[in-house]
């Protein structure tokens, strides 16, 4: 097999014919089955600092990751080579594996009549026509604007520019072979203001398929700058117990912990609290999650999952209630309930919402912390419990008052999620999961 020259689009046939021909050779060697997940990639990264270049960064991968199955036992093996020798020897050594492994009920492919069929056009790909010095000029301007912006940004930690395209495919020894290409561009400037002895540091950044329909340069410096200047006299606060504002982008996490209760991989492990809670009322009667994986050029979007099954939109999350849990092929066997299409996870997760800004939502909490930054791990899945490190500002009579830093907030995520006041209208769309700014009714604020 040759080297693939290209990423894009036309790669795809290329790639599909590796893929095949990897599936032959894997019967040939005595496998009962075989599914292979095969990815070439290639980005432009670059980065600046105080006005001088920092890096300038070329890169290209390959992979090829080969499942397979001697009846219930299963084997894997990858390589980054192409070449005949390399692709038989992958084969055999993921067969040894096989042959070695205890059997697993669980373990196969997806039932065939399963495979996607029609696969929508989702318009993924889109390259950058941008060279090394457009790429460098993008960021030094978006530094020059932070610094630019207040006198008080006093140093800079990196400003960098990364464009990214592949191309990924995925067959099984049930016939189906498909694959698709697809882009991600981003710029992010990170700001070190000072002042009377206090330093502090911020960010902010932009992500999409399209590279000219990125923010613009000047104005993801200026409002990082902005965000590091705000900060600046950050103190802690008295330990209390009060309403809890998480930003837009950091209220994507506490969905994404809510996601990873209800994947299968958790929940067969019995390492999730949320084991058992299907049909149980989790959020507000007004909140609905749900998926919806076709969008054209979203972040998120797929038109298979990682077992060849086609994607669907569909709620986790209505009217409150847990409505499906997260599952694909395997974990689905494991827990005796069919695959929802998400191995590999959710594609484009939406958040239902009001109509009220985050500036309204200060007004309806009056006193209370709004969350912008959050540290360390601190959540255990077992149990739900949350704490984590935080920073943000202190509200009183729903005006910001002052920066807040070194405080935890603790809680439990069952009492999270039952708790959720509102969901603010200030769409976070750099992320899979696309929710505003989420507004909990108590947690415990630790500091002082």
């Amino acid at each position: 097999m040759s080297a693939v020259e290209i990423v894009g689009p036309e790669a795809v046939p290329q790639l599909q014919a590796q893929v095949e021909q990897i599936i032959a050779e894997a019967k040939k060697q005595g496998a009962s089955a075989c599914e292979v997940a095969v990815s070439v990639e290639q980005g432009l990264s670059t980065s600046v600092r105080q006005g001088e270049v920092e890096t300038v960064e070329f890169n290209r991968d390959q992979g090829f990751g080969i499942t397979l199955y001697v009846g219930q036992r299963k084997g894997s093996a990858s390589t980054s080579a192409s070449g005949d020798a390399a692709i038989r020897e992958t084969v055999a050594a993921a067969l040894a594996i096989a042959k070695h492994a205890s059997e697993d009920e669980a373990a196969g492919l997806a039932d065939a009549a399963l495979m996607a069929r029609e696969l929508p056009q989702l318009d993924l790909y889109h390259a950058w026509a941008i060279s090394p010095e457009q790429a460098i000029e993008q960021a030094l301007r978006c530094e020059a604007a932070a610094f630019a912006a207040d006198q008080r940004i006093k140093n800079a930690d990196g400003t960098t520019l990364n464009t990214h395209q592949g191309c990924r495919v995925y067959g099984n020894s049930h016939g189906f072979v498909a694959g698709y290409a697809s882009t991600r561009h981003s710029l992010s400037c990170v700001m070190i203001a000072e002042d009377g002895g206090q330093m502090q540091r911020d960010y902010w950044y932009d992500v999409n398929r399209q590279g000219e329909l990125l923010a613009d340069a000047a104005g993801i410096g200026q409002r990082a700058a902005q965000r590091a200047v705000s900060r600046l006299g950050a103190r802690p606060v008295p330990t209390c117990e009060v309403p809890v504002l998480f930003c837009a982008e950091l209220a994507t996490g506490l969905f994404g912990h809510f996601l990873a209760a209800i994947s299968g991989g958790n929940l067969y492990r019995k390492s999730s609290f949320l084991e058992d809670a299907l049909g149980q009322q989790l959020f507000p009667d007004w909140l609905t999650l749900d998926e919806r994986p076709h969008i054209p050029r979203a972040l998120g979007s797929a038109a298979f999952d990682g077992d060849g099954l086609a994607t669907y939109a569909k709620p986790f999350v209505a009217g409150g209630e847990l409505v499906s849990y997260i599952l694909g092929t395997y974990s689905g066997r494991k827990l005796g309930m069919p695959s929802t299409a998400n191995s590999g996870g959710v594609h484009n997760l939406f958040v239902s919402h009001g109509t009220e800004d985050q500036q309204a939502l200060l007004k309806r909490m009056g006193r209370g912390l709004l969350v912008t930054e959050l540290m360390g791990q601190g959540l255990n899945m077992v149990t739900g419990d949350y704490s984590r490190g935080a920073g943000g500002f202190w509200v009183e009579n729903g005006e910001i008052q002052f920066p807040v830093q070194e405080v935890t907030i603790a809680g439990n995520l069952r009492d999270m999620f039952k708790q959720i006041v509102a969901v603010g209208n200030d769409l976070e769309l750099r992320s899979n999961i696309r929710t505003g700014s989420v507004l909990i009714e108590k947690m415990t604020v630790a500091g002082s």
